[in-house]
């Protein structure tokens, strides 16, 4: 039997690979100034679309719809919404430039050493179907990308985060690992391949981001027979409930594609106020001790993915409910 490595016992040394991709692209990026993007008109679109005047009413909307039907009774100013808060303040100051960066980069990447990867303009195609086309083909890269944080120890490293929550809000599409959005570069290929047809509205993706951060607050709510094709608060919440397997109701906005992968579970009277974060509690959260230590715990959180592996994967959907390595403090 190989000895582990003295590293190797203080570092998940595969976790070092995501950071090394992002720090290779960015510098690809920089190095040919974006592909001749203005890096800052990107940045500010980008902005527009996650924190924007519009954005930010549907997201105070729906905080105000949590307090009026809400899928489990909390506090105004729960430690899970606080810390979520953070997370939402760390997305403005560095996941959006990081994000800009990325898909810049990707973008002028792929385009100077597989130019075909752009269609020609389609005129036959109507100008509406392309956007549409955008909108499917986005969703389905996000949701093997999910798919893929689930079943892949690496990606899942980065992804328990997201699921740790237990005091679910609308702010909670924002409690994520920063480096986890190298994974979800997936989702601009469609755009890209398409780049010569015309972009995605902002309104359109305000929207669908809007439709996202609706999925994770806490409000009962279920959108009936249309929940066969869109996402609702109460189809989601079954993704992140304690007590039983979370790569099911992978969908962002969609349902369907959970549905023809046989993922789907749609919800009933037991599952919408379900208990929501990680069996055994595998990494640091705010609701654990007399108090919530915030900002130790935001740090804990963000190093998380590079811990020594101590033998935590996903949760399997084959183990009884809430197995897995012991707690970690």
């Amino acid at each position: 039997m190989t000895r582990p490595t003295r590293a190797a016992t203080r570092v998940y040394l595969p976790a070092l690979l995501v950071p090394a991709v992002a720090l290779a692209l960015i510098v690809a990026g920089w190095a040919t100034h974006w592909g001749g993007v203005d890096f800052g008109a990107s940045l500010t679109a980008s902005r527009v679309v996650t924190i924007g005047p519009l954005a930010a009413a549907l997201l105070a909307s729906f905080l105000v719809l949590e307090r009026l039907r809400p899928a489990q009774v909390r506090p105004l100013i729960a430690r899970g919404h606080r810390h979520d808060l953070l997370f939402a303040v760390l997305n403005a100051a560095v996941v959006l430039p990081l994000v800009t960066a990325l898909t810049l980069s990707l973008s002028d990447v792929l385009q100077r050493v597989a130019p075909w990867i752009v269609l020609p303009h389609l005129a036959a195609v109507p100008h509406w179907a392309v956007l549409l086309a955008i909108l499917v083909a986005m969703d389905l890269g996000n949701w093997l990308v999910h798919l893929a944080n689930h079943r892949v120890r690496l990606l899942w490293r980065f992804h328990e985060l997201h699921h740790s929550q237990e005091d679910m809000n609308v702010l909670t599409v924002f409690r994520t690992h920063p480096l986890i959005h190298v994974s979800y570069l997936v989702a601009v290929l469609p755009a890209l391949v398409l780049l010569a047809n015309g972009e995605v509205p902002t309104l359109l993706l305000v929207l669908y981001g809007g439709s996202v951060a609706f999925a994770h607050s806490n409000t009962d709510a279920g959108f009936g027979p249309f929940e066969r094709v869109f996402v609702s608060p109460n189809y989601h919440r079954i993704h992140h409930r304690v007590h039983d397997r979370q790569d099911v109701n992978l969908g962002f906005a969609l349902t369907v594609w959970d549905q023809l992968s046989g993922r789907a579970v749609f919800p009933s009277a037991a599952t919408v106020r379900a208990d929501t974060g990680l069996p055994q509690r595998p990494l640091r959260v705010e609701q654990e001790g007399p108090r919530a230590r915030h900002l130790a715990v935001l740090v804990a959180q963000l190093l998380a993915p590079f811990r020594p592996w101590d033998g935590w994967d996903p949760p399997d959907p084959s183990t009884p409910a809430g197995g897995g390595a012991p707690r970690r403090s």
